[in-house]
């Protein structure tokens, strides 16, 4: 079982329903496997490209979990100054981490995050796939659980 996010590390929706994926992956006692896709709403969140290639340079340390929930945890916070304070806070080798962040060598990722996005109908975040449909449900835990034990039970 897949379940899949696009999201937004600005969007307090987003963070809502990482929330509820947290709380799901807990008490849930199937195993899926869980992705996260970048979708940065840059016309409404201004700080969320960067908060992406922050992710992303994280990634490139092989610390994409690390920094994807300090963003979230921290979402109010997300200037240059404070992204680079998290890298440090994660363990990041931090001059490699400017680096790659100045050189935004994370942006071909997010960018095919976005086409990606587009190609599956995605207009907003959070936008939740389950085995690669569209979750046009709440993303509460009860109904993502209700949801992924529906999806569980349907042939492949």
């Amino acid at each position: 079982m897949r379940l899949l996010i696009y999201g937004d590390y600005e969007c307090p929706y987003t963070h809502k329903a990482l929330i509820s994926v947290a709380q799901v992956r807990r008490e849930l006692r199937v195993a899926f496997v869980y992705a996260f896709r970048n979708f940065p709403l840059t016309e409404i969140h201004p700080h969320a490209l960067h908060a992406a290639v922050a992710a992303e340079a994280a990634e490139l340390q092989g610390k994409f979990w690390e920094m994807h929930d300090l963003l979230f945890q921290r979402q109010r916070a997300l200037a240059d100054d404070d992204l680079a304070a998290y890298a440090n806070e994660v363990g990041l080798d931090e001059a490699r981490f400017r680096a790659d962040f100045a050189n935004r060598n994370g942006l071909p990722r997010i960018e095919a995050d976005v086409a990606s996005g587009v190609r599956n109908g995605v207009q907003g975040t959070p936008s939740l796939f389950i085995n690669g449909e569209p979750h046009r449900d709440a993303y509460d835990p009860a109904t993502l659980v209700n949801a992924l034990r529906s999806a569980a039970e349907r042939p492949v």
